[in-house]
C-alpha cells in the first residue's frame, strides 16, 4: 500500500502504490600528486633549511606586528564617542512566515493564509498521515480529527479505518493496536523534502509534498525489516476555521534518487537509533 497500501495512506484515495524512503550519499575523491620519477617532471621537494624558515617566520612576525599596531593608531585616530565598543553584525533574519504557535495532537496548526502557510500545513500534515501513530486506532482518529476537512471528515476517517483494519496490522506483525512484538520496534516515518504548490487561491490550494520514509519491524527475526523509499503525497486543502484543512490526498511513487553504497545497518543499530532520534514537525 501508499501511505495506506503498504505504510500509510489507503489506496481508495491515494491513488498510485507508494514506495518507502531512501538516503542518498555523498561521495570523495582523492587527488594524488606525483613524486619523484612522475612524468611530471623532476626530483622530489627537500624540506627548506632551517635558518631560511627562521628568517621567514621572522619577517612575517614583524610584518603582523607593524600591521597591529598601524590599525591601533588608525582606529585611535577616529572619534566615534563608542569608545571600545564594537559594532556587531545582526543574525540573519528569519524567511517566510512567522512560525505556528500551536498545536493540536502533536500536530502543528494555525498556518497562515498563504501560499507558504499552505505548503507549511501539507508538510505537517503528510508527515503525521505517515506516522505510526495511524496504526493505532484512538491515534488516527485524533490526527484526522485535526487535519481534515468537517466536509470529508468521516470520510477520510472511515478510509482510514478500512486500512488499518487488524488483518493488515496483523500481517505487518503488529497487534490490533498497532504495537510491535516484544523485542521489536516498529518503524514508520514520512520525511517530507520539498513541497511545490500546483494551485492556490485564498480559499484553496494543492500542494504536492516530496518524500521519502522509513517503514518495518526491527529484531533479528523479523520477516518486516525495515526499508526505505521515495513517494509524492498531493493534498487538497480548503481554508476553513482559520486554518487549511485536508480534503483529500492521493500518492505516486517517486522521484526516486541513486541509492548509495552505504553499508546496511543491523536490526539492533535500527533499533536504537529510532529510539534515541525523535522525529521532526514542520511548521515555519
Amino acid at each position: 500500500m501508499s501511505l495506506g497500501d503498504e505504510h500509510g495512506y489507503e489506496s481508495s484515495r491515494t491513488g498510485d502504490d507508494g514506495a518507502y524512503g531512501g538516503y542518498a550519499g555523498t561521495g570523495q575523491t582523492r587527488t594524488r600528486l606525483p613524486e619523484g620519477d612522475a612524468p611530471y617532471g623532476g626530483a622530489p621537494r627537500r624540506p627548506r633549511s632551517s635558518s631560511r624558515s627562521l628568517v621567514t617566520i621572522v619577517g612575517v612576525v614583524v610584518l603582523l606586528i607593524a600591521a597591529i599596531a598601524f590599525a591601533n593608531r588608525g582606529g585611535g585616530d577616529t572619534d566615534t564617542g563608542s569608545g571600545d565598543a564594537k559594532t556587531e553584525t545582526a543574525p540573519t533574519a528569519a524567511s517566510g512566515e512567522r512560525p505556528v504557535e500551536s498545536k493540536t495532537a502533536g500536530i502543528p496548526t494555525g498556518f497562515a493564509r498563504s501560499e507558504e502557510g499552505a505548503e507549511s500545513a501539507a508538510t505537517n500534515y503528510t508527515a503525521a498521515l505517515g506516522s505510526d501513530g495511524m496504526f493505532n486506532t484512538a491515534k488516527r482518529h485524533q490526527i484526522v480529527e485535526t487535519i481534515a476537512d468537517p466536509s470529508t471528515m468521516d470520510r477520510l476517517k472511515n478510509g482510514f479505518d478500512a486500512d488499518y483494519s487488524a488483518e493488515f496490522l496483523n500481517s505487518l506483525g503488529l497487534s490490533e493496536d498497532g504495537s510491535a512484538p516484544s523485542g521489536s520496534t516498529f518503524v514508520n516515518r514520512t520525511l517530507p523534502v520539498g513541497t511545490k504548490a500546483t494551485s492556490y487561491s485564498s480559499d484553496a490550494a494543492t500542494i504536492e509534498v516530496w518524500c521519502n520514509s522509513l517503514f518495518g519491524l526491527t529484531g533479528e527475526s523479523t520477516t518486516n525489516p525495515v526499508t526505505n523509499g521515495w513517494f509524492t503525497v498531493t493534498l487538497k486543502l480548503s481554508w476553513t476555521g482559520g486554518d487549511w484543512k485536508v480534503l483529500e490526498t492521493s500518492q505516486k511513487t517517486g522521484p526516486t534518487p541513486v541509492n548509495a553504497d552505504d553499508p546496511v545497518s543491523g536490526a539492533d543499530e535500527i533499533g536504537k537509533a529510532v529510539e534515541e532520534f525523535g522525529g521532526f514537525t514542520y511548521a515555519r
